[in-house]
C-alpha cells in the first residue's frame, strides 16, 4: 500500500470510529426517552430540542471531571482496565459489513475473530474489578468471569448451526447464503444466541456484574469521570454489535425488499436494540445461581441439540 492508501484507510477507520461513539452516545438518550416513555416519565428533555444535547452534555462532564485513582489501587491496571471493554468491541466493528458494498475487512474468519474478541472484553471487567482493590469491585470482577465462561460456551455453538447452513466464517458470505433468513431455519439458535448476548452485554436480566442493589456498582464502582464513560461507551457498543450480529446472522442482514440494503440493516438493528431497551423496564434481575444454572443447566443443552438437529437433518437433506 501506498502513502495515500494508508492515509484513506486511516481516514476511514477515524470516521467509523467516530460514528460509532456518536451512535453509542444517542443510543443512550434513546434508552432514556424509550424507558421513560413506558414508565410515563418525561426523560431527557432539557439539553437541546427534546433533550437531543443531552448526550453531549453527558460527554462534556465525563471528560471535565478530574481523574482520581483510589490510594489503595493498583494504578497502572487501574487506568488501563477501562480502555480494554471499548477497545475490544471497537476492534470487532472492522469485520462487520452494512451492505453488499459497505465494509472495511471482510475476513473469511470473521466470526471467530468476533468470538474471540468478545472473549477478551471480560478482561476488562475482571481487571477493573480486581485492581480496584475493593470487596465489590472484586466480586463484580469476578461475576463477570463466570458469566463469560457460562454463556460464551453456548453462543459458539448457536453458531455453528449458521456455519454449517452458509459453509463459510465470513459475515458476507453468511449473509449472501441467506435466500431465506436463517431465523427460519435456526430459530433455537437464534434464541440462544440472542439470549447469550444479552448475557454477555451484561443487561438486565443479567447485569449481576454490576447489581446496584447487591453490589453498590460491582466492577466499576470505584471509578468516575472519563474512565466511567469508557466502561460505560463499551456497554453500549456490545449492545450495538450483539445486534448487529443478530441481523447478520439470523435476519438476513441487508436484504430486503424496495428499500436499500443499509435501510434494511439499520431498520433490523434498530428494533434489536430496542428490544434490549424494552428487556430493562419488563424484567426483573435474576438471581445469581438462578444465572449460572440457566446458563450450565438450560442454554447449554438446548445448543447441543440445536447442534445436533442440525447435523441431522443435513444429512438427511444430502442423503435425498
Amino acid at each position: 500500500m501506498n502513502v495515500a492508501q494508508w492515509l484513506l484507510t486511516l481516514a476511514s477507520l477515524g470516521l467509523v470510529l467516530l460514528g460509532l461513539v456518536l451512535v453509542a452516545a444517542f443510543m443512550i438518550y434513546g434508552e432514556r426517552r424509550i424507558l421513560a416513555l413506558l414508565q410515563d416519565r418525561l426523560g431527557p428533555n432539557r439539553a437541546g430540542p427534546f433533550g437531543l444535547l443531552q448526550p453531549i452534555a453527558d460527554i462534556l462532564k465525563l471528560i471535565s471531571k478530574e481523574t482520581f485513582v483510589p490510594p489503595f489501587a493498583d494504578r497502572m491496571v487501574y487506568t488501563i482496565a477501562p480502555i480494554i471493554v471499548p477497545l475490544t468491541v471497537l476492534l470487532s466493528f472492522i469485520v462487520v459489513p452494512v451492505s453488499e458494498d459497505w465494509w472495511l475487512a471482510d475476513l473469511n474468519i470473521a466470526l471467530l475473530y468476533v468470538l474471540a474478541l468478545s472473549s477478551l472484553r471480560v478482561y476488562g471487567l475482571i481487571l477493573g474489578g480486581w485492581s480496584s482493590n475493593s470487596k465489590y469491585p472484586l466480586l463484580g470482577g469476578l461475576r463477570s468471569a463466570a458469566q463469560m465462561i457460562s454463556y460464551e460456551l453456548p453462543m459458539g455453538l448457536a453458531l455453528v448451526g449458521v456455519v454449517m447452513l452458509s459453509g463459510s466464517f465470513s459475515l458476507k458470505e453468511i449473509v449472501a447464503a441467506q435466500t431465506l433468513p436463517f431465523i427460519v431455519l435456526q430459530p433455537l439458535g437464534f434464541i440462544i444466541f440472542l439470549v447469550c448476548g444479552i448475557a454477555e452485554t451484561n443487561r438486565l436480566p443479567f447485569d449481576l456484574p454490576e447489581a446496584e442493589n447487591e453490589l453498590a456498582a460491582g466492577y466499576n464502582t470505584e471509578y468516575g469521570g472519563i474512565q466511567f464513560a469508557f466502561f460505560y461507551l463499551g456497554e453500549y457498543l456490545g449492545i450495538l454489535l450483539i445486534a448487529t450480529l443478530v441481523t447478520l446472522l439470523f435476519l438476513g442482514g441487508w436484504h430486503g425488499p424496495w428499500l436499500p440494503g443499509v435501510v434494511w440493516f439499520s431498520l433490523k438493528t434498530l428494533a434489536l436494540i430496542f428490544l434490549f431497551f424494552w428487556l430493562r423496564t419488563s424484567l426483573p434481575r435474576l438471581r445469581y445461581d438462578q444465572l449460572m444454572d440457566f446458563g450450565w443447566k438450560v442454554m447449554l443443552p438446548a445448543s447441543l441439540i440445536n447442534l445436533l438437529m442440525t447435523a441431522g437433518l443435513g444429512l438427511f437433506w444430502m442423503e435425498n
